[in-house]
């Protein structure tokens, strides 16, 4: 697992020294944990930026565009600019981007290079996804059965309607025929 708790003299965390000062010549200075060392307790420092760097990939629209035409088969610089409509240079750089965050890889073939998708970091953000998915999930379920729950309250009333509303219907009190 990524994350996991750590004690202070297992943290990879620097510590910084915090100003104290001594109000007797005997007294020392204090050593306090850095502020960052609050999210480190919880998750390792090289896990907080990896993530930090693979949602900054992600975040750019094209990158995700190019990702999502890698999904169904492998393409070249030339098919990706084609079917994307952007400059060559645009997606070379775009594709080096990906490549060196691992979430392409490129072989040669003949005259050409033909990326396809690494899903190693893919499925990083899908480990991390997960708790929220589980969330939003549960939520969903709950909105289908309220939903369900109100279609057939609704579907009795119809029917309740019909049956008073017929043909041999008896008339209500105080109504005349």
């Amino acid at each position: 697992m990524p994350c996991e708790a750590r004690s202070p003299s297992e943290s990879h965390a620097p510590k910084t020294h915090q100003t104290v000062h001594p109000r007797t010549p005997t007294e020392t200075v204090a050593w306090a944990p850095s502020p960052l060392y609050t999210l480190t307790g919880i998750c390792s420092v090289e896990y907080i930026k990896r993530m930090e760097s693979v949602f900054e990939i992600i975040a750019e629209p094209n990158r995700r565009a190019i990702l999502s035409l890698l999904v169904s088969s492998q393409q070249s610089v030339g098919e990706i600019e084609r079917q994307l409509g952007m400059p060559q240079p645009t997606v070379s750089k775009h594709l080096r981007v990906l490549r060196e965050a691992g979430f392409v890889e490129s072989r040669v073939d003949a005259q050409r290079r033909l990326y396809r998708l690494k899903l190693e970091p893919l499925e990083e953000v899908d480990a991390w996804l997960a708790p929220f998915r589980r969330l939003w999930s549960a939520h969903l379920d709950a909105l289908e059965r309220h939903l369900d729950r109100m279609e057939q309250v609704t579907q009795t009333k119809k029917k309740a309607r019909r049956r008073r509303r017929g043909p041999n219907r008896e008339p209500d009190k105080g109504e005349t025929k």
